[in-house]
Protein backbone atom coordinates (compact mmCIF):
# COMPACT_ATOMS: atom_id res chain seq x y z
CA UNK A 1 0.00 0.00 0.00
CA UNK A 2 1.51 3.57 -0.93
CA UNK A 3 1.11 6.21 1.62
CA UNK A 4 1.43 9.78 0.58
CA UNK A 5 3.52 11.87 3.17
CA UNK A 6 2.80 15.55 3.24
CA UNK A 7 6.18 17.57 1.26
CA UNK A 8 7.29 18.87 4.46
CA UNK A 9 8.19 14.67 5.77
CA UNK A 10 9.31 13.63 2.33
CA UNK A 11 11.77 16.92 2.25
CA UNK A 12 12.88 16.00 5.98
CA UNK A 13 13.53 12.57 4.81
CA UNK A 14 15.21 13.29 1.85
CA UNK A 15 17.51 15.75 2.99
CA UNK A 16 18.92 12.84 6.01
CA UNK A 17 18.94 10.49 3.04
CA UNK A 18 21.51 13.03 0.98
CA UNK A 19 23.50 12.89 4.14
CA UNK A 20 23.96 9.16 4.04
CA UNK A 21 21.36 8.22 6.70
CA UNK A 22 18.23 5.97 6.73
CA UNK A 23 15.06 8.14 7.36
CA UNK A 24 11.65 6.76 7.73
CA UNK A 25 8.13 8.10 8.72
CA UNK A 26 7.12 6.24 11.90
CA UNK A 27 4.97 4.46 14.35
CA UNK A 28 1.16 6.78 14.87
CA UNK A 29 1.23 8.30 11.38
CA UNK A 30 1.97 5.01 9.56
CA UNK A 31 -0.81 3.68 11.45
CA UNK A 32 -3.32 5.80 10.98
CA UNK A 33 -2.60 6.25 7.25
CA UNK A 34 -3.17 2.58 7.25
CA UNK A 35 -6.61 2.78 9.00
CA UNK A 36 -7.88 5.57 6.06
CA UNK A 37 -7.55 8.29 8.78
CA UNK A 38 -5.44 11.78 8.96
CA UNK A 39 -2.83 11.52 10.97
CA UNK A 40 -2.72 14.38 13.46
CA UNK A 41 1.08 14.76 13.13
CA UNK A 42 4.11 12.90 11.55
CA UNK A 43 6.96 11.41 13.13
CA UNK A 44 10.11 10.15 11.78
CA UNK A 45 13.05 8.16 12.92
CA UNK A 46 16.92 8.39 11.48
CA UNK A 47 20.40 6.79 11.97
CA UNK A 48 21.30 10.35 11.98
CA UNK A 49 22.48 11.69 15.72
CA UNK A 50 21.20 13.98 16.83
CA UNK A 51 23.85 16.41 16.24
CA UNK A 52 23.98 15.67 12.87
CA UNK A 53 20.63 16.70 12.65
CA UNK A 54 20.78 19.77 14.06
CA UNK A 55 23.06 20.66 11.37
CA UNK A 56 21.11 19.76 8.76
CA UNK A 57 18.03 21.84 8.96
CA UNK A 58 17.85 25.67 9.20
CA UNK A 59 15.22 25.58 11.68
CA UNK A 60 15.44 22.93 14.69
CA UNK A 61 14.77 22.62 18.74
CA UNK A 62 16.91 20.36 20.33
CA UNK A 63 13.39 19.07 22.72
CA UNK A 64 15.38 15.99 23.63
CA UNK A 65 18.85 15.14 22.88
CA UNK A 66 19.70 12.26 25.09
CA UNK A 67 16.60 10.08 23.93
CA UNK A 68 17.49 11.88 20.28
CA UNK A 69 15.02 13.91 19.53
CA UNK A 70 15.23 16.77 17.66
CA UNK A 71 12.15 19.07 17.00
CA UNK A 72 12.46 20.07 13.21
CA UNK A 73 10.46 23.30 11.95
CA UNK A 74 9.22 23.79 8.46
CA UNK A 75 7.17 26.88 7.65
CA UNK A 76 5.81 27.01 11.64
CA UNK A 77 4.76 23.07 11.37
CA UNK A 78 7.52 21.18 13.83
CA UNK A 79 8.20 17.64 13.09
CA UNK A 80 10.03 15.45 15.52
CA UNK A 81 12.62 13.42 14.35
CA UNK A 82 14.19 11.06 16.53
CA UNK A 83 17.41 9.10 16.17
CA UNK A 84 16.90 4.99 15.75
CA UNK A 85 17.66 3.53 19.44
CA UNK A 86 17.63 1.00 21.70
CA UNK A 87 16.29 1.32 24.85
CA UNK A 88 18.10 0.16 28.12
CA UNK A 89 17.10 -1.46 31.34
CA UNK A 90 13.42 0.46 32.72
CA UNK A 91 13.91 0.41 36.34
CA UNK A 92 10.72 2.30 37.66
CA UNK A 93 8.34 0.92 34.86
CA UNK A 94 8.22 4.23 33.14
CA UNK A 95 11.32 4.98 30.71
CA UNK A 96 14.75 3.41 30.15
CA UNK A 97 17.47 4.16 32.62
CA UNK A 98 19.92 4.90 29.11
CA UNK A 99 19.58 4.54 25.08
CA UNK A 100 21.66 3.28 22.51
CA UNK A 101 21.81 4.44 19.50
CA UNK A 102 21.53 2.55 16.22
CA UNK A 103 21.43 2.27 12.82
CA UNK A 104 18.88 -0.64 12.60
CA UNK A 105 15.16 0.29 12.16
CA UNK A 106 14.02 -3.08 13.16
CA UNK A 107 15.51 -2.53 16.19
CA UNK A 108 14.50 0.47 16.65
CA UNK A 109 10.56 -0.48 15.93
CA UNK A 110 11.35 -3.83 18.26
CA UNK A 111 11.06 -1.64 21.64
CA UNK A 112 7.28 -0.11 20.47
CA UNK A 113 4.40 -1.01 22.50
CA UNK A 114 2.08 -2.74 19.98
CA UNK A 115 2.62 -4.05 16.46
CA UNK A 116 0.32 -1.32 15.01
CA UNK A 117 2.92 0.96 16.24
CA UNK A 118 5.80 -0.96 15.02
CA UNK A 119 6.01 0.39 11.31
CA UNK A 120 8.10 2.42 9.44
CA UNK A 121 7.35 4.36 5.98
CA UNK A 122 9.97 4.86 3.07
CA UNK A 123 8.18 7.04 0.51
CA UNK A 124 10.71 4.27 -2.02
CA UNK A 125 11.35 1.86 -0.42
CA UNK A 126 7.56 0.89 0.89
CA UNK A 127 6.23 -0.24 3.99
CA UNK A 128 8.46 -1.82 6.90
CA UNK A 129 6.58 -4.00 9.20
CA UNK A 130 8.72 -6.64 10.95
CA UNK A 131 5.99 -7.70 13.45
CA UNK A 132 2.70 -8.09 11.56
CA UNK A 133 1.40 -4.71 12.58
CA UNK A 134 -0.52 -4.08 9.29
CA UNK A 135 -2.31 -7.90 9.65
CA UNK A 136 -3.27 -6.96 13.11
CA UNK A 137 -5.09 -3.33 11.71
CA UNK A 138 -7.05 -5.67 9.08
CA UNK A 139 -8.16 -8.11 11.53
CA UNK A 140 -9.16 -5.11 14.06
CA UNK A 141 -6.69 -6.42 16.54
CA UNK A 142 -4.36 -4.75 19.48
CA UNK A 143 -1.04 -7.01 19.64
CA UNK A 144 1.97 -6.41 21.45
CA UNK A 145 6.02 -6.33 19.99
CA UNK A 146 6.72 -9.46 21.71
CA UNK A 147 5.99 -10.31 25.14
CA UNK A 148 3.18 -8.50 26.84
CA UNK A 149 4.64 -8.71 30.29
CA UNK A 150 8.12 -7.29 29.38
CA UNK A 151 6.05 -4.58 27.26
CA UNK A 152 4.58 -3.62 30.60
CA UNK A 153 7.00 -4.02 33.00
CA UNK A 154 9.00 -1.32 30.93
CA UNK A 155 6.26 0.94 30.89
CA UNK A 156 3.27 0.49 32.95
CA UNK A 157 1.16 3.18 31.23
CA UNK A 158 1.03 0.94 28.06
CA UNK A 159 -1.49 -1.00 29.83
CA UNK A 160 -3.81 1.57 30.01
CA UNK A 161 -2.42 2.55 26.19
CA UNK A 162 -4.11 -0.78 24.99
CA UNK A 163 -7.36 0.40 26.30
CA UNK A 164 -7.18 3.72 24.88
CA UNK A 165 -6.28 2.42 21.95
CA UNK A 166 -9.79 0.05 22.07
CA UNK A 167 -11.50 2.68 22.69
CA UNK A 168 -10.46 4.95 20.11
CA UNK A 169 -10.49 2.42 17.00
CA UNK A 170 -13.19 -0.03 18.35
CA UNK A 171 -10.15 -2.89 18.09
CA UNK A 172 -10.18 -5.79 19.83
CA UNK A 173 -7.38 -6.42 22.55
CA UNK A 174 -5.41 -9.73 22.21
CA UNK A 175 -6.07 -12.42 25.54
CA UNK A 176 -2.58 -12.48 25.74
CA UNK A 177 -2.38 -8.49 26.38
CA UNK A 178 -5.74 -9.17 28.80
CA UNK A 179 -3.68 -11.84 30.75
CA UNK A 180 -0.55 -9.47 31.41
CA UNK A 181 -2.61 -6.57 32.23
CA UNK A 182 -4.54 -8.83 35.16
CA UNK A 183 -0.50 -9.70 36.49
CA UNK A 184 0.74 -6.00 36.04
CA UNK A 185 -2.13 -4.22 37.00
CA UNK A 186 -0.52 -3.12 40.24
CA UNK A 187 2.46 -1.47 38.55
CA UNK A 188 0.26 1.40 37.41
CA UNK A 189 0.55 3.09 40.64
CA UNK A 190 4.29 3.67 39.29
CA UNK A 191 3.26 6.20 36.50
CA UNK A 192 2.60 9.98 37.55
CA UNK A 193 -0.96 11.36 37.72
CA UNK A 194 -0.12 13.43 35.28
CA UNK A 195 0.58 10.74 32.23
CA UNK A 196 -2.54 8.63 33.81
CA UNK A 197 -4.95 11.19 33.64
CA UNK A 198 -4.11 12.02 29.99
CA UNK A 199 -5.01 8.51 28.74
CA UNK A 200 -7.91 8.56 31.07
CA UNK A 201 -9.28 12.00 28.77
CA UNK A 202 -8.49 9.97 25.62
CA UNK A 203 -10.29 7.50 26.40
CA UNK A 204 -12.92 9.38 27.82
CA UNK A 205 -13.08 11.78 24.71
CA UNK A 206 -13.01 8.39 22.24
CA UNK A 207 -15.75 7.36 20.64
CA UNK A 208 -16.49 4.44 23.10
CA UNK A 209 -16.08 5.85 26.19
CA UNK A 210 -17.52 3.16 27.99
CA UNK A 211 -14.56 1.37 27.42
CA UNK A 212 -13.64 2.67 30.50
CA UNK A 213 -15.02 -0.92 32.07
CA UNK A 214 -12.39 -2.54 30.43
CA UNK A 215 -9.67 -0.66 33.14
CA UNK A 216 -12.45 -2.54 35.42
CA UNK A 217 -12.17 -6.01 34.38
CA UNK A 218 -8.29 -6.06 33.89
CA UNK A 219 -7.70 -4.89 37.63
CA UNK A 220 -5.94 -1.29 36.40
CA UNK A 221 -9.29 0.91 38.17
CA UNK A 222 -8.69 -0.21 41.68
CA UNK A 223 -5.59 1.47 41.51
CA UNK A 224 -6.14 3.83 39.43
CA UNK A 225 -9.90 5.22 41.06
CA UNK A 226 -11.36 2.63 44.17
CA UNK A 227 -13.79 5.06 44.14
CA UNK A 228 -15.37 4.32 40.79
CA UNK A 229 -14.02 0.37 40.58
CA UNK A 230 -16.51 -0.19 43.71
CA UNK A 231 -19.74 0.95 41.81
CA UNK A 232 -19.54 -2.31 39.84
CA UNK A 233 -20.25 -3.92 42.79
CA UNK A 234 -23.28 -2.07 44.14
CA UNK A 235 -26.73 -3.49 43.21
CA UNK A 236 -29.60 -0.89 42.63
CA UNK A 237 -32.23 -2.35 43.66
CA UNK A 238 -35.46 0.43 41.99
CA UNK A 239 -38.06 -0.19 40.04
CA UNK A 240 -36.06 2.78 38.05
CA UNK A 241 -32.43 0.87 37.58
CA UNK A 242 -31.46 -2.12 35.57
CA UNK A 243 -28.10 -2.06 35.74
CA UNK A 244 -25.49 -1.87 38.72
CA UNK A 245 -23.86 1.65 39.67
CA UNK A 246 -20.65 0.49 38.08
CA UNK A 247 -22.41 -0.36 34.23
CA UNK A 248 -25.29 2.47 34.25
CA UNK A 249 -22.03 5.03 34.45
CA UNK A 250 -20.79 3.01 31.55
CA UNK A 251 -24.42 3.60 29.92
CA UNK A 252 -24.47 7.25 30.44
CA UNK A 253 -21.07 7.66 29.75
CA UNK A 254 -21.68 5.92 26.15
CA UNK A 255 -24.48 8.30 25.74
CA UNK A 256 -23.54 11.91 26.77
CA UNK A 257 -21.78 14.37 24.89
CA UNK A 258 -18.25 14.35 24.15
CA UNK A 259 -16.67 17.56 26.08
CA UNK A 260 -13.99 16.87 28.66
CA UNK A 261 -16.26 18.38 31.66
CA UNK A 262 -19.60 15.93 30.28
CA UNK A 263 -17.16 12.78 30.26
CA UNK A 264 -15.64 13.80 33.76
CA UNK A 265 -19.24 14.94 34.77
CA UNK A 266 -20.72 11.30 33.54
CA UNK A 267 -17.92 9.10 35.05
CA UNK A 268 -18.25 10.54 38.50
CA UNK A 269 -21.92 11.38 38.84
CA UNK A 270 -22.74 8.76 40.71
CA UNK A 271 -19.07 7.34 42.00
CA UNK A 272 -20.58 8.78 46.14
CA UNK A 273 -23.89 6.05 45.83
CA UNK A 274 -22.08 2.97 47.67
CA UNK A 275 -21.50 5.45 50.72
CA UNK A 276 -25.30 6.34 50.50
CA UNK A 277 -26.69 2.79 50.27
CA UNK A 278 -29.89 1.85 52.18
CA UNK A 279 -32.46 -1.07 51.90
CA UNK A 280 -35.96 -0.58 53.53
CA UNK A 281 -37.91 -3.57 55.02
CA UNK A 282 -39.29 -4.47 51.32
CA UNK A 283 -35.97 -4.63 49.94
CA UNK A 284 -35.98 -1.09 47.45
CA UNK A 285 -32.34 -0.03 47.50
CA UNK A 286 -31.75 4.18 47.85
CA UNK A 287 -29.33 6.70 47.40
CA UNK A 288 -30.67 9.94 49.32
CA UNK A 289 -28.23 12.52 48.93
CA UNK A 290 -25.77 10.75 46.63
CA UNK A 291 -25.07 13.95 44.44
CA UNK A 292 -23.73 15.42 47.32
CA UNK A 293 -21.17 12.69 48.11
CA UNK A 294 -20.55 12.19 44.63
CA UNK A 295 -19.70 15.70 44.23
CA UNK A 296 -17.47 15.64 47.60
CA UNK A 297 -15.64 12.37 45.90
CA UNK A 298 -15.32 14.26 42.37
CA UNK A 299 -13.25 17.10 43.49
CA UNK A 300 -10.66 14.13 45.75
CA UNK A 301 -10.75 12.57 42.47
CA UNK A 302 -10.36 15.16 39.64
CA UNK A 303 -7.08 16.81 42.25
CA UNK A 304 -5.37 13.95 43.03
CA UNK A 305 -5.09 13.67 38.95
CA UNK A 306 -4.54 17.08 38.55
CA UNK A 307 -7.10 17.93 36.73
CA UNK A 308 -7.35 21.79 35.78
CA UNK A 309 -9.40 24.19 38.66
CA UNK A 310 -11.87 25.51 35.98
CA UNK A 311 -12.99 21.86 34.49
CA UNK A 312 -12.92 20.87 37.89
CA UNK A 313 -15.18 23.17 39.03
CA UNK A 314 -17.36 22.73 36.38
CA UNK A 315 -17.44 19.29 37.01
CA UNK A 316 -18.52 19.19 40.28
CA UNK A 317 -21.38 21.36 39.70
CA UNK A 318 -22.95 19.53 37.04
CA UNK A 319 -22.63 16.57 39.85
CA UNK A 320 -23.82 18.68 42.29
CA UNK A 321 -26.89 19.33 40.82
CA UNK A 322 -27.92 15.98 38.56
CA UNK A 323 -30.56 14.81 40.31
CA UNK A 324 -32.27 18.06 40.69
CA UNK A 325 -36.18 17.62 40.28
CA UNK A 326 -37.64 20.01 38.05
CA UNK A 327 -41.50 20.86 37.18
CA UNK A 328 -42.41 21.84 33.47
CA UNK A 329 -43.36 25.22 34.86
CA UNK A 330 -40.99 28.48 33.60
CA UNK A 331 -40.91 29.39 37.66
CA UNK A 332 -39.29 25.90 38.65
CA UNK A 333 -36.83 26.51 35.36
CA UNK A 334 -36.29 29.99 36.47
CA UNK A 335 -35.24 28.74 39.82
CA UNK A 336 -33.25 26.16 38.66
CA UNK A 337 -31.63 28.07 36.17
CA UNK A 338 -30.61 30.43 38.86
CA UNK A 339 -29.18 27.90 40.44
CA UNK A 340 -27.15 25.96 38.27
CA UNK A 341 -26.16 29.20 36.04
CA UNK A 342 -27.64 29.93 32.68
CA UNK A 343 -23.59 28.74 31.26
CA UNK A 344 -24.04 25.68 32.27
CA UNK A 345 -27.72 24.36 32.22
CA UNK A 346 -28.34 23.00 28.94
CA UNK A 347 -24.88 20.69 29.77
CA UNK A 348 -26.73 19.76 32.97
CA UNK A 349 -30.00 18.95 30.77
CA UNK A 350 -27.33 16.72 28.52
CA UNK A 351 -26.22 15.21 31.24
CA UNK A 352 -29.32 14.59 32.97
CA UNK A 353 -30.47 12.76 29.36
CA UNK A 354 -27.91 10.51 29.42
CA UNK A 355 -28.52 9.63 32.61
CA UNK A 356 -32.24 8.15 32.02
CA UNK A 357 -30.57 6.47 29.31
CA UNK A 358 -28.88 4.44 31.92
CA UNK A 359 -32.28 3.95 33.51
CA UNK A 360 -34.61 1.02 33.59
CA UNK A 361 -36.20 1.17 29.84
CA UNK A 362 -39.76 1.62 30.64
CA UNK A 363 -38.95 5.35 32.09
CA UNK A 364 -36.61 6.48 29.45
CA UNK A 365 -39.40 7.76 26.86
CA UNK A 366 -40.91 9.44 29.46
CA UNK A 367 -38.07 11.48 31.03
CA UNK A 368 -36.82 12.50 27.76
CA UNK A 369 -39.96 14.11 26.62
CA UNK A 370 -39.73 15.45 30.04
CA UNK A 371 -36.01 17.20 29.28
CA UNK A 372 -37.14 18.53 26.10
CA UNK A 373 -40.03 20.44 27.55
CA UNK A 374 -37.70 22.34 30.19
CA UNK A 375 -35.25 22.84 27.22
CA UNK A 376 -38.25 24.08 25.52
CA UNK A 377 -39.05 26.45 28.35
CA UNK A 378 -35.25 27.34 28.95
CA UNK A 379 -35.17 29.18 25.66
CA UNK A 380 -38.37 31.18 25.80
CA UNK A 381 -37.05 32.18 29.24
CA UNK A 382 -34.11 32.99 27.65
CA UNK A 383 -35.84 35.14 24.43
CA UNK A 384 -37.80 36.85 27.51
CA UNK A 385 -35.07 37.69 28.94
CA UNK A 386 -36.33 36.93 32.50
CA UNK A 387 -34.18 38.07 35.26
CA UNK A 388 -32.10 34.93 36.45
CA UNK A 389 -29.67 36.47 38.71
CA UNK A 390 -29.08 39.39 41.16
CA UNK A 391 -27.11 41.31 38.37
CA UNK A 392 -30.51 40.80 36.05
CA UNK A 393 -32.64 42.45 38.84
CA UNK A 394 -33.89 46.09 38.26
CA UNK A 395 -32.04 47.62 41.36
CA UNK A 396 -28.71 46.85 42.73
CA UNK A 397 -26.48 47.42 46.37
CA UNK A 398 -26.99 50.91 46.06
CA UNK A 399 -30.75 51.15 45.98
CA UNK A 400 -30.66 49.29 48.80
CA UNK A 401 -28.48 51.16 50.78
CA UNK A 402 -30.22 54.15 49.98
CA UNK A 403 -33.02 52.77 51.24
CA UNK A 404 -30.82 53.04 54.70
CA UNK A 405 -30.08 48.90 55.08
CA UNK A 406 -26.32 48.36 55.70
CA UNK A 407 -24.11 45.69 55.75
CA UNK A 408 -25.15 41.90 55.08
CA UNK A 409 -29.12 42.50 55.34
CA UNK A 410 -28.32 44.58 51.43
CA UNK A 411 -27.01 41.04 49.90
CA UNK A 412 -30.13 39.22 51.71
CA UNK A 413 -32.22 41.52 50.67
CA UNK A 414 -31.14 41.71 47.19
CA UNK A 415 -31.26 37.23 47.08
CA UNK A 416 -35.37 37.68 48.37
CA UNK A 417 -35.97 39.78 45.53
CA UNK A 418 -34.32 37.49 43.13
CA UNK A 419 -36.38 35.07 44.54
CA UNK A 420 -39.51 37.36 44.11
CA UNK A 421 -39.09 38.00 40.57
CA UNK A 422 -38.12 34.46 39.53
CA UNK A 423 -41.39 34.00 40.20
CA UNK A 424 -42.63 37.19 39.00
CA UNK A 425 -40.59 38.21 36.46
CA UNK A 426 -43.36 40.58 34.83
CA UNK A 427 -42.43 42.52 38.39
CA UNK A 428 -38.28 43.28 37.50
CA UNK A 429 -39.05 47.25 37.82
CA UNK A 430 -37.20 49.60 39.94
CA UNK A 431 -40.19 51.19 41.41
CA UNK A 432 -41.62 48.11 41.88
CA UNK A 433 -38.66 46.28 43.73
CA UNK A 434 -37.94 49.28 46.01
CA UNK A 435 -41.46 48.84 47.35
CA UNK A 436 -41.53 45.07 47.85
CA UNK A 437 -38.21 45.56 49.70
CA UNK A 438 -39.86 48.47 52.01
CA UNK A 439 -42.92 46.13 52.64
CA UNK A 440 -41.11 43.05 53.64
CA UNK A 441 -38.27 44.06 55.58
CA UNK A 442 -37.40 46.31 58.78
CA UNK A 443 -34.60 48.72 58.99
Amino acid sequence: MKIVLPQHVQHIIYTLNSAGYGAYAVGGCVRDSLRGKIPADWDIATAAPPDIILTLFPKTIPTGLPHGTVTVLMDGIAYEVTTLRVDGVYEDHRRPEQVTFTDDITEDLSRRDFTMNAMAYHPDLGLIDPFGGRQDIEQKLIRCVGDPLLRFDEDALRMMRAVRFAAQTGFTIHQDILGAIERCASLITAVSAERIRDELMKILLSPRPEQVELLHETGLLVFIMPELDRCFFVEQNTRYHCYDVGHHIMVVLHHVPNSPVLRLAALLHDVGKPDRKTTDTEGVDHFRGHEISSAALADVILTRLRVDNNTKTKVIHLIRFHDRRMEETKVSVRRSVAAVGTEQFLDLLSLMRADTKGHHPEHIDNNLRHYDKLEDLYHEIIADDDALKIADLAINGHDVLDLGYQGKKIGTILNYVLEFVLEHPEQNEKSLLLMVVQNNFLK
